[in-house]
């Protein structure tokens, strides 16, 4: 018998698929699913998880399980074009929030906005892509995020075992929460929420001690996938409700509530006077502290691009042609400036054009820091990057009074484009992540690069229709969505223009935050979080941390790549949906 007739399948010659119509409509179809979820996610807990693992998951399930296409490198695109499709969720999550919070939702156009994010995340893509060789093939920073992904793409038969186990995350966080939703939404006379369970008062235990678990399984999710990492973030609570409240109680130093002159111990009056404001200063803080000790990073990406200048002969096989990306960054400057002149009547032509020069010389500047930063780390100061560049823009917007002393036009103007260079970094670290699996994998750089610019757009436009949504059905700031970091750059804006701010807790929070970042880089900012997020949340979290701590302890690590982490994801992406779901559902309704 011939070698041929024994085959049981056709016998490839020639290339295997990479950058295909499959490939890039697979990743539109997940890149909206995972940016809807870790957006919703990013507006509870105040951080982003990287989305490229679980989009090669989800990948394998589409690709290899339902089409039979059996191409690692095209599977690769796929996660490529789907996180490039997310990167916008915390780009965009972190900062136009703000916006919402402090009163301003209808003084900006949301369609300027969205190009100019467009404009920011093809800019982010353009600058960084010169330095692909000099960061992964010659200084070969270790991207621990990009390894993982080239971990699962290399385990085709695993990655199918991963997406069922997602899928079956997925119906359970679905049903859980569409069960607690409907509900919460039809509550009679004498029922009480069950988004929300009092251990604290089913015990009898003082109230200060806020003992009140948040169902969700989203959030058990992301504190498993956390694992030890998320510990930080768990200590900042616990250190609130367990040890300061009590404290407090002992000495008999509560708040004292300016309503009635008389203390309280009400846990969301401590979080509202006390816990909260030295959370955002710690988050302050610690992303000031954080950037202040990339520094040495600063120094060696002014290496990394001098020596990327040199080698352009060598890219020229590799890389997207150079003529193509000085065209995309041109024409994305434009756009930024077109946004910036546009995004207030007052802003004037002088005026806006700095803004945008200021904006792009930034994205450049902090996008390859934070690309070193996560190659070196697996740790982003995207959050602090962000607010120093709102915080340099909200004083050229206020140069010279130009605009009358209308801080609202101040404020919307530099938000948009902060918002603008905050998507540009987070696409830069994002598609380096990517080009760091594809080395490992075998992909061609070029591919990728197409592919990070095909999927880019697409994630502006859903996240801030997503952000419309969510405002209108639970309110941004609210304890439904408490959006910390939104919180946060809305308290420094708020205190940069001259508002009644607790400046003596803020002022604390800073400096406790810069000192636990120094100590370890995103220490202030973890913890501080857990000081800023309701306690509910806190502890589900917790839960999640918990159970990844015993299952490597007692099944070992590899439970939890194989089966954990899957769940955990699914768990994410369910209860996102049906949060977003019944979003809509709440404003047809209302309609």
């Amino acid at each position: 018998m011939s070698l041929s007739t024994a085959s049981s399948g056709p016998v490839r010659t020639g290339a295997y698929p990479e950058l295909t119509p499959v490939a890039v409509i697979v990743g539109y179809f997940l890149g909206a699913i995972i940016a809807v979820s870790i957006g919703y996610a990013a507006l509870i807990l105040g951080f982003s998880i990287e989305g490229s693992e679980l989009a090669a998951i989800l990948g394998f399930a589409i690709l290899r399980g339902a089409l039979r296409r059996n191409s690692i490198i095209e599977n690769n695109i796929v996660q490529t074009v789907a996180s490039a499709v997310n990167g916008a969720s915390s780009g965009l999550m972190f900062s136009v929030p703000a916006i919402f919070i402090l009163g301003y939702g209808n003084e900006f156009n949301p369609v300027l906005l969205t190009f100019g994010a467009i404009a920011g995340a093809f800019m982010g893509i353009g600058f960084i892509i010169p330095l692909r060789k000099q960061m992964i093939d010659y200084e070969r920073l270790t991207f621990p995020g990009g390894v993982a992904v080239a971990t699962v793409l290399k385990s085709p038969g695993a990655g199918l075992r991963k997406a069922m186990y997602l899928l079956a995350g997925v119906a359970i966080s679905g049903l859980l929460h569409t069960v607690i939703q409907v509900h919460d939404l039809n509550l009679t006379a004498g029922q009480s929420a069950w988004a929300n369970i009092d251990v604290g008062s089913l015990l009898g235990l003082p109230d200060y001690l806020n003992i009140v678990f948040y169902i969700s399984l989203l959030t058990v999710g992301v504190g498993y996938i956390a694992g030890k990492g998320g510990v930080a973030f768990i200590i900042g609570g616990y250190v609130c409700y367990w040890f300061l409240a009590p404290l407090l109680g002992w000495t008999g130093n509560f708040p004292i509530d300016p309503a009635t002159g008389a203390a309280s111990s009400e846990p969301n009056n401590l979080r509202l006077w006390l816990f909260r404001p030295v959370g955002i200063g710690m988050l302050i803080g610690g992303a000031v502290a954080g950037v202040a000790l990339a520094f040495p990073m600063i120094l060696s990406a002014v290496k990394s691009m001098q020596n990327a200048a040199k080698s352009e002969a060598a890219m020229a096989k590799d890389e997207m042609p150079i003529k193509l990306l000085y065209i995309a960054l041109v024409g994305a400057a434009v756009l930024l400036a077109v946004m910036a002149v546009l995004s207030t009547e007052k802003m004037g032509l002088g005026r806006g054009l700095a803004m945008a020069l200021v904006g792009t010389l930034w994205v450049w500047i902090a996008g390859v820091i934070l690309s070193e930063a996560i190659g070196r780390t697996n740790w982003s100061p995207l959050s602090g990057m962000t607010l120093i560049a709102v915080t340099i823009l909200i004083f050229i917007a206020s140069v010279g009074d130009g605009m009358g002393g209308d801080v609202t036009a101040q404020v919307v103007a530099a938000v948009m484009v902060g918002a603008a260079a905050c998507v540009a970094m987070s696409q830069a670290t994002d598609l380096m992540l990517d080009l760091k699996t594809g080395y490992l994998v075998g992909a061609t750089p070029r591919m990728q690069q197409m592919g990070q610019f095909l999927g880019a757009w697409l994630g502006p436009i859903l996240i801030i229709i997503l952000i419309f949504i969510l405002h209108e059905a639970y309110g941004l700031g609210s304890d439904k969505l408490p959006a910390p970091q939104g919180q946060a750059l809305a308290s420094m804006v708020t205190g940069i223009t001259g508002g009644d701010v607790p400046g003596q807790k803020y002022l604390a929070g800073a400096g406790l935050g810069a000192l636990l970042s120094i100590f370890s880089p995103g220490l202030g900012i973890t913890v501080g979080l857990g000081f800023y997020l309701p306690f509910n949340i806190v502890l589900t979290y917790s839960i999640g941390t918990l159970l990844r701590v015993v299952s490597d302890r007692q099944m070992g690590e590899s439970f939890a790549e194989t089966v954990g982490i899957p769940i955990a994801a699914g768990f994410i992406v369910g209860e996102a949906l049906i949060g977003v779901g019944f979003a809509i559902y709440q404003i047809l309704g209302a309609a």
